[in-house]
């Protein structure tokens, strides 16, 4: 008993010293510095520590270690947040917390390859650009993505950050961690220490003359949203409330068809624009199976007519959400050229960045998320707008169902707001509309960094299976010669 005792002991030992060690320790600290920032506002500079901890599981000893300590990083800091996923789809959510966890893996699998193909000074290049375009595909670009819980949005809107781009703060955090931990061992903490101090300041840079004309505009609607309540009752109660309204706003799916006629004769009554969220269903026809439909969001105008619609371009997968729109086209209303889109779209760049480019001034999301889901679920959907605001130098407002709705100024700061739930509660403010958006420094740079970083995954992974068959043929070889006879 006491030598199997010993041998276990050395086993254990020999698991957890050296590099492994190492790469656990900075594991953990990824974790906890990850919940940290998101729990906490006044902690976000602590994003700095998760990347160099991600970073640091690198120095691994093994690839498949790499790559398995990457995977419990990535569902250590996601399925915590991401736990109204069990509500949803029950067990099918440890699956989903997998997926998502998978792209965190592979930027440690990857990371680790780097370190010991290239020079140490080639990380500085090669991470931020793994981690950069792996973010980017996961979020953007594959059947499953899924756009939240990046370090850039744990991050305040205001100062750099929106200027370069939510997935510009992933890259840039990552290049100051690898930095810091390229550093001679007695140097590596101070130089940590120097870039969350370096990063506390961001929201202080100046923004070129931006942050001084953040409220500037010509002036705008006065616009009224209404969370979840019945129609057109809410209507009339908000009309008491802001008799100069001059656009009214219903979450998404307010209607299960068009808005009827009920509502779109209240409107022509009161001479009101109102935008609300319905559906459309389509003609069945080749390609376009029976009871096929489109989430929209409709526009009545000021006479009763319909005077615009734009479909969801990102349906949810795994819900009864509809098909994609068919194109995206901005709303010529009186007081500018403005973008509409649904719900998890404003999650996605793909989507916004094109309402960007067709000359939107102000960017309107009906949306709605199920009460079950919880607070947690609402605040996270939460950190979408402020950042779009800031990233396009635009006003975002967003009427939510059951909260937490939000009127956002051109410099990202939430103007005004209704409260989770809160069915049947208003949120109002006059909207300061003015130049047409731009995209912030990181989206050319953040799909050159993706593709870059799946080549060189593809490059990587084909390798490792070349050399797994290449030791299996020597083992067989091996094991021929020594047979007797």
């Amino acid at each position: 008993m006491g030598q199997t005792a010993a041998a276990g002991r050395r086993v254990f030992s020999s698991a957890v010293q050296g590099p492994r060690l190492t790469a656990m320790v900075w594991a953990l600290a990824a974790v906890g510095s990850f919940h940290a920032a998101y729990a906490m506002p006044a902690f976000f500079p602590l994003m700095v520590i998760f990347a160099a901890g991600t970073a640091g599981a690198a120095w691994i000893d093994s690839a498949r270690g790499a790559f398995w300590l990457g995977l419990g990083i990535g569902f250590a800091i996601y399925a915590p947040h991401l736990f109204f996923f069990a509500r949803i789809f029950h067990f099918f959510a440890i699956s989903l917390w997998l997926i998502l966890a998978v792209w965190v893996g592979f930027f440690v699998l990857l990371a680790h390859y780097a370190r010991r193909r290239f020079p140490r000074w080639a990380s500085l290049v090669i991470f931020p650009i793994l981690w950069m375009g792996l973010e980017y595909f996961r979020s953007e670009l594959y059947p499953l993505r899924f756009a939240w819980l990046t370090p850039g949005l744990a991050f305040p809107p205001e100062g750099a950050a929106g200027v370069v781009g939510v997935y510009g703060i992933g890259g840039l955090l990552m290049l100051l961690a690898t930095g810091a931990l390229l550093v001679g061992r007695a140097w590596r903490f101070p130089a940590l220490a120097a870039a969350v101090a370096i990063v506390g300041c961001a929201p202080l840079l100046d923004r070129g003359g931006e942050g001084g004309r953040a409220g500037a505009g010509r002036t705008g609607p006065l616009i009224v949203g209404i969370q979840s309540a019945a129609v057109p009752g809410c209507l009339d109660r908000a009309l008491a409330a802001y008799p100069n309204a001059d656009l009214f706003i219903l979450s998404e799916y307010s209607f299960q068809t068009p808005p009827p006629s009920a509502v779109r004769a209240w409107c022509a009554a009161h001479q009101k624009y109102l935008l609300a969220g319905g559906i459309r269903y389509l003609d069945p026809g080749p390609g376009v199976p029976r009871d096929a439909f489109r989430d929209t969001a409709f526009v009545v105008g000021p006479d009763g007519s319909l005077v615009f619609e734009q479909a969801k371009s990102v349906p949810i997968q795994f819900m009864s959400d509809g098909l994609p729109a068919a194109g995206q086209q901005l709303w010529h209303s009186p007081w500018g050229d403005i973008g509409v889109c649904i719900c998890y779209d404003l999650s996605y760049t793909r989507v916004t960045d094109r309402l960007v480019k067709l000359g939107a001034t102000m960017l309107i999301v009906p949306a709605m998320d199920v009460t079950s889901w919880g607070l947690h679920e609402h605040q996270l959907h939460a950190r979408i707008g402020p950042m779009r605001a800031a990233e396009y130098g635009i006003p975002v407002v967003r009427v939510c169902s059951s909260g937490i709705s939000q009127i956002i100024d051109r410099s990202g700061q939430v103007t005004a707001s209704a409260p989770f739930p809160g069915p049947g509660a208003m949120l109002a403010g006059r909207v300061a509309m003015g130049a047409t958006g731009r995209l912030p420094a990181d989206r050319v740079a953040a799909r050159w960094c993706a593709w870059a970083a799946i080549g060189d995954g593809v490059v990587e992974l084909s390798l490792a299976a070349r050399r797994r068959v290449a030791d299996s043929r020597m083992g067989r070889r091996k094991a021929l010669a020594v047979t007797p006879g």
